[in-house]
């Protein structure tokens, strides 16, 4: 791969990288979620400090509603960023390597997948690829 190919595929898997973040983000909400929950339970009927427990549950509470702005912020980068993504692979006037391009880095597909989906064995895809990439930094530049 040269380097403008290389330049090009770092440049679609933008989309990839802010979805995996985003993905990440949720993971956390959720685990933040559940310790919010646990940390209002009262498991004993001696008396303890309620104190504690309300700071863990704020705490818990603020990190939540940071993350979820953060990841309305990442979900608002992801959809330009998908945007501008659709807008080079349409200017390639190849429907065959706008596919490709579409199923990799727009719906995030394996390989193995999009060979299925496409009807191609493995080694004709990554040709393809390879040339669909060529033809994207060609408009690009």
């Amino acid at each position: 791969m040269n380097k403008q190919q290389t330049e090009m595929k770092e440049y679609l898997s933008q989309a990839f990288r802010i979805d995996q973040r985003i993905q990440s983000k949720m993971e956390q909400v959720a685990s933040l979620n559940d310790l919010a929950t646990r940390a209002t339970a009262t498991y004993s009927d001696m008396p303890g400090s309620e104190t504690r427990n309300l700071h863990r549950m704020e705490d818990a509470i603020l990190s939540i509603i940071e993350l979820e702005a953060e990841i309305n912020g990442d979900i608002c980068k992801l959809v330009q960023t998908k945007k501008d993504i659709v807008h080079k692979i349409k200017a390639v006037q190849n429907t065959e390597y706008q596919t490709l391009l579409e199923l990799r880095y727009l719906c995030f597909k394996s390989w193995e997948q999009i060979a299925v989906d496409m009807g191609y064995e493995l080694r004709w895809l990554y040709r393809l690829h390879h040339r669909a990439l060529d033809a994207v930094s060609e408009i690009s530049h």
